[in-house]
């Protein structure tokens, strides 16, 4: 199944060099329009053991000449729902398929408003175990020569695609775990914690919805779920921002599907008392 959207995001990665020395010495600042665009941006593939699968990628540069360099990457979500991508993480080692995967071309150069195939290959070995994997590939711009020389901001971008590989017929093994509300860090907001247990060795991606409740039982807010994949063997939090005042009596009621068919339901009544700090 091909998309074009996961939880895999446009990655701004910018850094400052002293914009104000600069602007006294009366260097003008210096900074390209930098965009870059991939699809599709999530693959998933049941493979065999021993087998292989070869696809493209399309790069596209939304902005001016920019160079482009290509990374294999591991990712896990964190507890604030954000993707988090390495060059390796220890703790995914089990499920990576970083090491089975190829890309072609590494580096390139875009010219603006262009783009390229980029091809990949996944190798998957003869030994690997019934489960779900995953891993991905990394498009980061380099930057320009002016950039490099010269005062002003630099801009990174990275986009970034995620790879799924399925061997066998792993089971889903889920259950909703914990349905509660917390103060948003910073913030006198509040938003309601919905906690996911993957203990199977497949991934899922929910689908159900949230719905806060008034004291007669009426609906004063919901919400859909977001479908981030839930990694095999962990918890994984799923947030909602509420507008909810802190001591306004509430009842969080989930409703999901974690990929099995059936619909797990879970309520948690909550009172001010209760918000976390």
């Amino acid at each position: 199944m091909h998309t074009k959207s996961d939880l895999h995001r446009l990655w701004q990665l910018k850094s400052w060099l002293p914009i104000t020395a600069g602007m006294l010495l009366g260097w003008p600042p210096l900074a390209a329009q930098v965009g870059l665009g991939l699809s599709p941006m999530r693959m998933e593939l049941r493979l065999a053991p021993g087998g292989s699968y070869s696809g493209v990628l399309r790069l596209d540069n939304e902005g001016d000449l920019v160079r482009v360099r290509t990374s294999v990457l591991d990712f896990r979500v964190d507890s604030e729902q954000n993707p988090q991508f390495e060059p390796g993480l220890t703790e995914e080692a089990a499920y990576s398929c970083r090491s089975w995967l190829t890309v072609n071309p590494m580096e390139a150069e875009l010219i603006v408003k262009g783009g390229i195939p980029v091809r990949y290959t996944l190798h998957v070995p003869a030994n690997a175990q019934p489960r779900s994997y995953y891993c991905a590939a990394g498009f980061t711009s380099l930057p320009t020569a002016s950039q490099v020389s010269g005062f002003g901001i630099r801009t990174a971008v990275r986009v970034v695609a995620a790879f799924y590989v399925i061997v066998g017929n792993p089971a889903v093994e889920g259950r909703l775990t914990e349905i509660a509300m917390e103060q948003v860090p910073g913030s006198k907001n509040l938003r309601a914690v919905v906690v996911l247990e993957n203990s199977g060795k497949m991934f899922y991606r929910p689908i159900g919805t949230l719905a806060v409740l008034d004291p007669n039982g009426a609906v004063i807010e919901a919400y859909d779920i977001t479908q981030l994949p839930v990694l095999p063997e962990r918890k994984q939090r799923f947030l909602f921002p509420l507008k909810v005042s802190a001591g306004q009596p509430c009842t969080l009621r989930v409703r999901v599907d974690l990929g099995t068919g059936e619909i797990q339901e879970g309520t948690a009544v909550v009172q001010a008392a209760s918000v976390r700090q």
